[in-house]
């Protein structure tokens, strides 16, 4: 068994694979502050409530963005799990042909997901991952990746929103029945959802006239669900796409 880890700039997830079967996964809040102890004893008690035995993992690999916290989970696998971690860094072999200047600029997650997407649908692809930021990355009908576009999430949005205006209340982002809002809360939350969804179908569509009419596009992330059910341009929805990535990357250079 291998435990897959994405660490993300507001969560952290964690998974569990047997082979090519998730048993299990967990979404946590990414805490800077957190110690070896607190990411040892918690994954520990999550296996524990999950009836996996930790002494049967025999990998461990983490795609991370939140630099400051890599010192701290390649601890939390040398003390808890008597592993040396792999990172998703460069010099390990992924299979995609990064086009991207300079290389190392992509974030690890972004070439996970196009890694596990490139696997199950095949170029040319668009991967949508709505997380903090939304990111959309291109990959070729040859397998490149070849860029993308990044976006602030739909979560930032709202807050900037609250935090401007002084007489705008915080509120919950969900679809509403109707564009027009008949109260504050109703106009805000359909301005949110709706202004994102023409952010979301305005890129797709731009950058399927450089890719080409045939490119699938694939939603990951937090809020993929969401946004997803306000347009017809998302052709697959894949929550667990990052975990699957790291899987296919970790037998890539087992």
């Amino acid at each position: 068994m291998i435990l897959v880890v994405d660490v993300g700039n507001t969560n952290t997830v964690l998974g569990v694979y047997d082979g090519e079967t998730l048993l299990n996964h967990w979404r946590l809040a990414t805490r800077r502050g957190a110690t070896v102890d607190e990411y040892g004893i918690l994954s520990r008690n999550l296996f524990s409530l999950a009836k996996i035995d930790s002494s049967k993992i025999t990998g461990v690999i983490i795609a991370s963005v939140v630099p400051p916290l890599d010192p701290i989970l390649r601890q939390m696998a040398v003390q808890y799990f008597h592993l040396q971690p792999m990172f998703v860094e460069p010099g390990v072999k992924t299979g995609l042909a990064v086009k991207y200047d300079p290389p190392q600029d992509v974030g690890a997650d972004r070439i996970v997901n196009g890694v596990a997407a490139l696997k199950k649908y095949s170029g040319p692809l668009i991967v949508v991952d709505f997380g903090t930021a939304t990111t959309f990355d291109a990959i070729s009908k040859k397998g490149e990746y070849l860029g993308g576009v990044i976006a602030p999430g739909i979560g930032i949005s709202s807050e900037a929103l609250f935090e401007r205006a002084a007489r705008l209340p915080r509120v919950d982002i969900r679809p509403t029945r109707k564009v027009i809002g008949t109260s504050t809360v109703g106009s805000m939350q359909s301005g949110l959802f709706y202004g994102y969804v023409g952010l979301v179908e305005g890129i797709i569509v731009r950058m399927k006239k450089e890719l080409g009419s045939d490119t699938k596009v694939v939603a990951t992330g937090g809020q993929a669900e969401m946004i997803a059910g306000g347009t017809d341009l998302i052709d697959h929805l894949e929550p667990d796409l990052i975990l699957e990535g790291l899987r296919i990357i970790y037998e890539l250079n087992a």
